[in-house]
């Protein structure tokens, strides 16, 4: 953790799309951008654990949902405080059909996702029991951190203050209640 962390208010898509960026505008060498591109293609695992016997690496995104849902999920919870019924509405809108919209210049064909309502419920679940209940301790032990995005920060002296041992009950229900099926 040391005195700074760099990391708190950059959500990982946007991680992912400044490096692309920089291998595309040609920011590095050729053999540093070969790296980056290496890196972009590597499973992220916040965890130092080893890979398993058949070489296969953890994988966060198996276990919490993927990025770019909880990025939405996160700005959504965050910057507007809203409610998990409109944050599910808002989120079918914009990943339910991958073809309409507009995606950031460069972005890979094969990354472009949409997801069904279903999905979409399952993993905003899940993000609202890790958010609301059992990662706040973490963040309120981690170090002061930068302010990146209008999206905030979740420095624990920053934009979202919450108490260690909150619970997600109240959210839970307003998604259990609300978000069913088109």
């Amino acid at each position: 953790m040391s005195h700074y962390g760099v990391n708190a208010g950059v959500p990982k898509t946007l991680i992912q799309y400044l490096i692309r960026w920089t291998v595309s505008t040609g920011q590095f060498d050729a053999a540093t951008g070969a790296v980056l591109t290496d890196i972009l293609g590597t499973e992220i695992s916040p965890e130092l654990v080893p890979a398993d016997a058949e070489g296969v690496i953890q994988s966060t995104q198996s276990k919490v949902g993927p990025y770019e849902l909880n990025d939405f999920f996160l700005f959504h919870t965050m910057r507007y405080g809203q409610s998990p019924s409109k944050v599910a509405y808002l989120a079918y809108e914009a990943w339910k059909d991958a073809a309409a919209g507009l995606w950031p210049a460069g972005y890979p064909a094969e990354a472009k996702n949409q997801y069904d309502l279903d999905t979409i419920r399952l993993w905003l679940e899940r993000f609202l029991v890790r958010f609301f209940q059992t990662s706040q301790f973490k963040r309120t032990a981690m170090p002061n951190g930068p302010k990146v995005s209008a999206g905030g920060s979740l420095s624990p002296r920053g934009d979202w203050r919450a108490p260690s041992d909150g619970r997600a009950d109240v959210w839970l229900k307003n998604l259990g209640d609300s978000v069913k099926n088109p």
